[in-house]
């Protein structure tokens, strides 16, 4: 059953929903689910009306399913992915970041995307940092086998992504017996 994308995806979207709000219906293709995390931190001297700083931070993590992905697929939803999240930052003096995610569940990953997915690359800057920035993370995760691809800034995402999928693979075996 986890090598279905779907029926992984929607164990992963649990694991999501403690800390994101998550958009399982309506969402734009060709993404079948969106996750969206946000943060105000203040500091002040005393009072509330003396802010010394403020960041907020925003995160955005598109899912799309599969079953096999091709480079162009890939090209596409990340190109899509990109574009979306960064036209929802809000660049002003107290943002932070808004960091945006793609998380690719397919059956299959075909080498010339694996290749593309470990070479993607996106960083935005918003008036030379001053007013943000935005950070990307692209992971695709094979579930037939439980291997991933992943950008450089990815790994860690790749990481939770695979020990997430072990977890669900046990429980799965678990009612199985």
């Amino acid at each position: 059953m986890m090598d279905e994308p779907a029926a992984l995806l929607a164990a992963l979207l649990k694991s999501y929903a403690r800390y994101y709000d998550i958009m399982a219906e309506g969402t734009e293709p060709p993404f079948a689910a969106e996750a969206a995390f946000h943060s105000h931190d203040e500091q002040y001297f005393l009072v509330k009306r003396a802010r010394l700083a403020e960041a907020e931070a925003h995160e955005y993590v598109f899912f799309a399913l599969a079953d096999t992905l091709t480079a162009d697929d890939a090209r596409r939803l990340d190109a899509l992915a990109w574009e979306r999240g960064t036209a929802r930052a809000a660049p002003h003096a107290g943002h932070r970041s808004t960091d945006v995610a793609l998380v690719v569940l397919a059956r299959h990953i075909a080498p010339g995307a694996r290749e593309y997915i470990q070479t993607c690359k996106h960083y935005k800057s918003y008036r030379f940092t001053f007013h943000g920035w935005s950070h990307y993370q692209l992971v695709a995760l094979e579930t037939t086998t439980g291997q991933t691809a992943a950008n450089r800034r990815g790994r860690d995402l790749a990481g939770f992504l695979r020990n997430r999928y072990a977890k669900l693979l046990q429980e799965e075996e678990r009612m199985e017996k």
